[in-house]
């Protein structure tokens, strides 16, 4: 393919392509992400392979981490897929392809031929490994993260009533006596070094949209800012702007995947937030001597048995099965007599149809396109959307199973009773969905959505204090300009400080810490003692309550401070910490406990919520390893905000190393114009000696938001 398009950048840094065809505007695209993102699509695509003793660093920590990729097999049976894009799609993301394979033929990342690397072309079953990636990691992850610490739960001797009480509603069909007898061989208590490597964490996000007749221009306004890894170089996002003849679309991109995931074109704009629908389940499979035991027909069946080969560069390949049936991939040796649990993740046989509609959106034009094309994507997803004609609207997609009636997907049930088994997937119009809404507004920040759809794809959301804080402040006007929604961006009132200090404050001793406490506006601004000093309290009230009463101060610790657990889920645990009686109490009430926690945990110094939030942003390739002095490494850096602000600023360690949730990538677009609005947690790329590698980093600490226009720039820079 000659090449056809031309590529600049503007005075931000970022790629604009502008191809004679859209075929040749893709080819553009593969070629823009290679040359700026070449290091960051290379790791990726390794570590899905499970190829990271074989090329990078063989390790025991990397053989771990090719061992769970290898286990999740996101590289194989993609060719189908490939095959099952209509003939439109498959030629664009060729194209893709060619583009990216042309600008590693010119030039290797450095970093690569350090290593004596050199790359493999990239193939369209390389873009289906990254969607499945970008599906998985965290956001389905977590979802069964916690039935595997349900199990260990029950395995601790934890009570059915203070499980209820935790999991309320979820426990149908709960066997004690069955998941007391499961093989764990992967545990939430500890973890494993997984995230040491470059992979993306995603978790929570923002997205809002507002009807002309809420806004100042009498246009609709789209925000979003997902809420992501970011002190990790460079960003997950690369901002890019994509045009042919008179058609355009920009927004951000995500390296190995063509066309622009969230943004907008002409006509309509789109954010997403992670919708946790519930895709993962595990059931308990009898074994023995190799197969698993069915009730129907004949009694036992042979595992098909996956053979992968793990290549190293210091030691002999290590070679390793895993067993598999039409449920998923067993944890365990089938050929002990045990009971093990068996795992499928519903969007893991996928990726077609979501690259087809990234591809799709180019030509959208109304939301109602929007809702259909995103509709299709197997992943699970909040999707909102704008367009120019005044129209808004919101979609939830996902490929969701359909359970019998009396289980939630949260326990796991015996896998020899076919009646447990999938019954299908929920049809995409029976999945939560929202069209013009009375309100003028649309909202949603990973809460339960469940009650906009025929079908519930939801049990175990984030809760809702990011999204009710967001909807209290977009009901109370109807003049909104952009200006105001970089205001909203940075917000750090918390909803769930609001209603614990509403128990609290009549609680607190009579010191200058209670005072302070007292007085707190709920804010989670550097300066604020606050914060500080609420922080500690919560904590301290989870040890008490959830540690002393049932797991142990040393796994709530842990859970804390090592996992994602409480980041995840907390709303399931204030739901008991907030109510006036729980089996968790114990013989206190509520109040006794909250005074005797705010005794003991307010003692410590007051300091500001500065001092707590100190990270770092490092390199994904050299992982800290070099000095600072080099510049791969930004920080220290401060963050504002908490678990349930708006501007979510979460500190904490995962795998042996520190991770952060916050805003990754802001934008907001007014139909009054045709621009994008935005700032980024870093740069458009990922060589440490470009100027563009942390250009836009001081923007978005301060809130500062440049426009990228259409067209042609006044300032214009060779790419």
């Amino acid at each position: 393919m000659t090449m056809q398009y031309t590529i600049w950048r503007d005075e931000n840094g970022i790629p604009h392509i502008d191809g004679k065809t859209i075929a040749y505007m893709y080819h553009g695209q593969g070629f823009s992400h290679a040359r700026d993102r070449g290091m960051q699509m290379l790791l990726m695509r390794i570590l899905g392979q499970g190829r990271l003793c074989e090329i990078l660093d063989d390790s025991e920590d990397s053989l771990k981490i090719d061992l769970f990729f290898r286990r999740m097999n996101w590289s194989g049976n993609t060719r189908h897929h490939v095959e099952n894009l209509s003939p439109q799609a498959h030629d664009r993301l060729k194209a893709y392809c060619v583009g990216i394979n042309s600008a590693f033929s010119q030039k290797t990342p450095l970093e690569f031929k350090l290593f004596g690397y050199r790359p493999e072309p990239w193939t369209p079953e390389d873009s289906i490994l990254i969607s499945r990636m970008v599906g998985y990691l965290t956001l389905a992850q977590s979802q069964g993260e916690i039935e595997r610490l349900l199990i260990e739960m029950v395995q601790a001797g934890v009570s059915d009533d203070k499980l209820e009480a935790l999991f309320p509603g979820l426990l149908g069909e709960l066997d004690r006596e069955l998941l007391g007898k499961v093989k764990l061989h992967e545990r939430i208590v500890p973890n494993e070094v997984l995230w040491a490597a470059g992979a993306p964490r995603m978790m929570a996000s923002n997205n809002w949209v507002l009807a002309g007749r809420k806004t100042a221009s009498g246009k609709p306004i789209l925000c979003n800012d997902p809420h992501l890894e970011v002190n990790r170089l460079p960003n997950v996002w690369c901002e890019m702007a994509l045009e042919c003849a008179d058609q355009w679309m920009i927004g951000g991109t995500m390296p190995g995947l063509p066309g622009i995931l969230i943004g907008r074109n002409n006509t309509l704009s789109w954010g997403a937030t992670y919708a946790f629908v519930d895709t993962i389940d595990s059931w308990v499979e009898q074994c023995r001597d190799g197969q698993y035991y069915r009730e129907d027909g004949d009694h036992w069946h042979d595992f098909t048995a996956r053979e992968e080969t793990i290549r190293r560069q210091k030691k002999d390949p290590l070679t390793v099965t895993f067993y598999e049936n039409d449920l998923g991939t067993l944890e365990g040796d089938p050929h002990k007599d045990e009971y093990c649990l068996i795992t499928r993740w519903a969007a893991a046989d996928s990726g077609a149809a979501s690259v087809e509609a990234s591809l799709g959106m180019f030509e959208a034009k109304t939301v109602k396109d929007g809702m259909q094309t995103y509709g299709r994507i197997e992943t699970g997803w909040n999707y909102i959307f704008a367009d120019v004609d005044g129209n808004i609207g919101f979609q939830m997609s996902g490929q969701v199973p359909i359970r019998r009636q009396g289980l939630s997907g949260l326990v796991p049930v015996p896998a020899w009773q076919s009646k447990n088994h999938w019954q299908g997937f929920i049809a995409q119009e029976d999945m939560p969905c929202q069209y013009n809404p009375d309100c003028g507004f649309i909202c949603t920040a990973n809460e339960d959505l469940n009650r906009f759809g025929k079908a519930s794809p939801i049990n175990m959301p984030m809760g809702s204090y990011r999204s009710d804080r967001i909807a209290d402040l977009l009901a109370g006007r109807d003049d909104w300009q952009s200006e105001d929604m970089f205001a909203m961006h940075f917000d750090v009132y918390s909803r769930q400080a609001e209603d614990y200090m509403k128990i609290l404050r009549p609680l607190l001793p009579d010191t200058p810490q209670g005072k302070i406490l007292a007085d707190w506006d709920l804010q989670y601004d550097l300066a604020s003692k606050g914060a500080t000093l609420f922080e500690a309290f919560y904590k301290a009230l989870y040890r008490e309550v959830f540690g002393k009463r049932g797991l142990g101060e040393a796994v709530i610790n842990f859970l804390q401070n090592e996992t994602g657990t409480f980041i995840d889920f907390y709303a399931n645990f204030d739901c008991i910490l907030l109510g006036e009686t729980s089996p968790w109490f114990g013989d206190q009430t509520r109040d006794d406990l909250f005074r005797n926690v705010a005794k003991k945990a307010l003692k410590i110094e007051p300091q500001p919520w500065s001092a707590k939030q100190k990270y770092t942003m490092t390199n994904i390739f050299f992982g800290g390893k070099l000095p600072a002095f080099l510049g791969f490494d930004r920080g220290p850096l401060t963050a504002i905000g908490g678990r349930a602000t708006i501007y979510q600023g979460q500190i904490y360690r995962s795998g042996g190393r520190d991770t952060t949730f916050m805003p990754s990538f802001r934008f907001v677009t007014d139909f009054d114009q045709e621009t994008l609005r935005t700032n980024l947690a870093g740069g458009p790329s990922d060589r440490r000696f470009s100027k563009w590698y942390c250009s836009d980093l001081d923007n978005w600490r301060n809130g500062k938001y440049k426009t990228i226009h259409m067209g042609q720039s006044q300032q214009k820079y060779r790419f």
